[in-house]
């Protein structure tokens, strides 16, 4: 089964108790949301190698993303080409390597699961917000004015399962 499939049939089963049929719709962006005759949940996806990762917000919108730990020897020349310049320069930092790896992807997911919840995705631009780490998890300090207020983002960072890296974002709905 496809992952949108294996997700959508998660994301059924997670509303089943609602009244009446759940249906997969698309808001203005194309973005997934799940609805009943009580309303729509945001709703959003990940998958990486074997894994899948899914998300069901209420009130919110939500991105979630998850990529699966592996090398990554291009990790300082994507970042340099399409991270801020404080990002770069704190990957370079870190222990080539596993560490670099790992810190490249915490970046990679924490950025792709905010876009996703705003409904562009990497095509808005991975330079257009700015992570920090904060002593042990990754905060969101910059972003451009279409994303709305970097404080009004929530960013949990996730080991979904051993051998993934993942992140959750979500932020409360924006009527329009």
């Amino acid at each position: 089964m496809p992952p949108q499939a294996q997700a959508q049939a998660w994301l059924e089963t997670r509303l089943a108790g609602e009244e009446g049929p759940v249906t997969m719709q698309r808001d203005a962006r194309g973005r997934p949301l799940l609805c009943t005759p009580r309303g729509c949940h945001d709703c959003n996806w990940s998958h990486s190698g074997e894994g899948l990762l899914v998300a069901l917000g209420e009130h919110v919108a939500v991105g979630i993303d998850m990529e699966r730990l592996r090398p990554r020897p291009r990790a300082l020349a994507v970042a340099a080409r399409y991270f801020t310049p404080g990002e770069a320069d704190w990957l370079a930092t870190q222990a080539a390597g596993d560490d670099r790896d790992l810190a490249f992807l915490r970046l990679w997911c924490a950025k792709e699961a905010v876009l996703k919840a705003h409904g562009h995705g990497l095509s808005f631009g991975l330079h257009r917000l700015r992570f920090e780490d904060a002593g042990g998890g990754l905060v969101l300090r910059d972003c451009d004015p279409a994303l709305g207020l970097a404080r009004d983002w929530h960013l949990r960072e996730l080991v979904p399962s051993p051998g993934y890296i993942g992140a959750l974002a979500w932020r409360p709905r924006v009527a329009g």
